[in-house]
């Protein structure tokens, strides 16, 4: 069995007497899609951050590749091969489209290689190009904050609830194009409370509560798991039937 791209253990971040990440441990094989699952509050975003370089962790392991990544600068991260989108969406407003997308090639992996217009046109955003990117829309975007992750050419894309805020119709497409990086081989790790996407994407999931690991299984096993269950919904809930139907 080959080593997973992503390995993480006992990772650690505190603020104050809050123990948002508390001795978290999983791993992300090639190519796999896995879902990081848990109520708010349950630092599926400070774990992102950990893992991405937005934050310094107290302890703990993250391995990328085999190579220790923990409390490594960004940019080194993203060299390494790991991009990411954020819950509030960041792009350069002043900008044009392009532009956003041609400072994720001038930034990511190999330099400049890669086609700006191809990647805006795989996010649906391939007639805004020349459009400043404080004018798009809020889920356009999104869409902008993607292509410009992929322009860095990650192995591994980390998804802080990118498709929260899309219609149905949007969402459709957006299931459709994380499917699609699967298929190029790439591995993502995405925080996601709709439900009908962790279904249909993920191979697996790994969901937390009050920063640490609780289960881990298949979307069908951890979404009946008694204690997901009361993680989001409360000892009430316990007799039901699962959150195979909910969106949380």
């Amino acid at each position: 069995m080959s080593a997973p791209l992503l390995r993480v253990r006992t990772l650690a971040r505190a603020f104050g007497g809050l123990r948002a990440v508390d001795a978290l441990s999983f791993d992300v094989g090639e190519g796999e899609i896995v879902g990081l699952l848990g109520p708010n509050g349950s630092g599926k975003t400070t774990a992102l951050n950990l893992i991405s370089g937005a934050l310094k962790p107290d302890g703990g392991s993250v391995r990328f590749e085999g190579r220790e990544l923990a409390g490594a600068p960004a940019h080194r991260i993203v060299r390494a091969g790991v991009a990411r989108t954020f819950q509030l969406v960041r792009v350069f407003k002043a900008m044009t489209a392009r532009e956003n997308v041609q400072a994720g090639l001038l930034f990511g992996r190999g330099g400049r290689r890669g086609d700006a217009q191809a990647l805006l046109e795989r996010v649906g955003l391939g007639s805004q190009g020349e459009r400043p990117a404080s004018e798009l829309t809020y889920i356009d975007q999104k869409r902008l904050e993607l292509a410009r992750a992929l322009a860095l050419r990650p192995r591994l894309l980390l998804l802080d609830e990118w498709l929260a805020g899309l219609n149905p119709s949007e969402l459709v497409q957006g299931v459709a194009l994380i499917r699609s990086l699967h298929g190029d081989g790439m591995a993502v790790l995405m925080v996601e409370h709709v439900m009908d996407a962790i279904r249909s994407l993920c191979d697996r999931c790994v969901v937390m509560n009050s920063g640490a690991h609780i289960a881990e299984g298949t979307p069908a096993q951890v979404l009946s798991d008694p204690r997901v269950v009361q993680a989001y919904l409360g000892d009430d809930d316990l007799d039901g039937d699962g959150l195979e139907n909910a969106d949380v």
